[in-house]
């Protein structure tokens, strides 16, 4: 059974909206209040907009990143802890905390190359890092959400856990393989009261992407602006960029009172790429 948040809860909002000018934060809109949330890559892009709004939630956020300054800079602004981590190491990896309710599992890397002259060594990186390590974050955070009878797994994803791209066969590769994972857990979970989902969003402005199109147009021989125009967003019925903040905001939304029985799902917010 899901430990209930708010017995007389309404049905939550997509994103918790600020409070007015000058007015302390009501109790609805800090509904994680209580709650531990650890997030990798979390220092930007879509990792810091996450840590930015659990902890408006009310969460005590554990910072992971490799960037020191740009992850201590950020726990300290939200009230959280900075763990500044390698997770390509393994052993590094199973130093991290393992207390937290929320685990949003957003780190990743990119490289752009065909299969035959991709690097065998970038591709285990990878892996190592977007599949292996969430695998490990979860071994060691599960059992404590099993013991509380609550928790939320939320694994950034991406439109290309859904589809593949020529190019990008170890993110794609690693992409699919955790979806696989969150629906494992999704399953093995549940019982606990522990949900387990992928947020898969298109293209987001991040560092991420915006290094992913000059690497594409050095690829494919064209203009960084026709890499956005004609690679990112051409099978995309929305033709612009998905902000950070609306990522977060459905991850926020998934560890709400409201979603205890969203579990073992891809949400998609490609701006129709797979509708198409």
């Amino acid at each position: 059974m899901e430990t209930p948040q708010r017995p007389d809860a309404q049905a939550a909002p997509f994103t918790v909206p600020p409070p007015a000018p000058g007015a302390a934060p009501s109790p609805a809109d800090r509904f994680l209040a209580g709650r531990t949330a650890l997030v990798t890559g979390a220092a930007s892009g879509i990792g810091r907009a996450c840590a930015e709004a659990l902890a408006a939630a009310g969460a005590r956020v554990h910072v992971v990143d490799k960037a020191q300054e740009a992850a201590r800079s950020l726990a300290e602004a939200i009230g959280g802890t900075a763990w500044v981590a390698d997770l390509a190491d393994p052993e590094v990896v199973e130093t991290l905390p393992a207390d937290a309710d929320i685990v949003v599992n957003n780190a990743g890397l990119q490289h752009v190359a065909p299969v035959h002259t991709f690097p065998p060594d970038r591709f285990a990186l990878i892996q190592r890092v977007m599949v292996e390590t969430p695998f490990r974050i979860l071994r060691r955070t599960l059992p404590g959400m099993y013991e509380r009878g609550w928790g939320r797994v939320v694994n950034i994803s991406s439109v290309h856990g859904l589809r593949a791209s020529p190019y990008k066969s170890a993110y794609v590769t690693a992409k699919h393989a955790l979806e696989g994972l969150s629906k494992v857990v999704a399953l093995e979970a549940a019982e606990h009261g522990v949900t387990s989902n992928c947020v898969c969003p298109g293209y987001v402005r991040t560092p991420l992407v915006e290094n992913q199109i000059a690497d594409q147009a050095r690829t494919h021989g064209i203009s960084e602006e026709d890499v956005v125009g004609r690679v990112m967003l051409e099978r995309s019925a929305v033709k612009r960029l998905i902000e950070p903040e609306d990522v977060a905001g459905a991850v926020l939304w998934l560890c709400g009172p409201r979603a205890g029985h969203i579990t073992g799902t891809s949400l998609s917010m490609d701006g129709g790429w797979t509708a198409n």
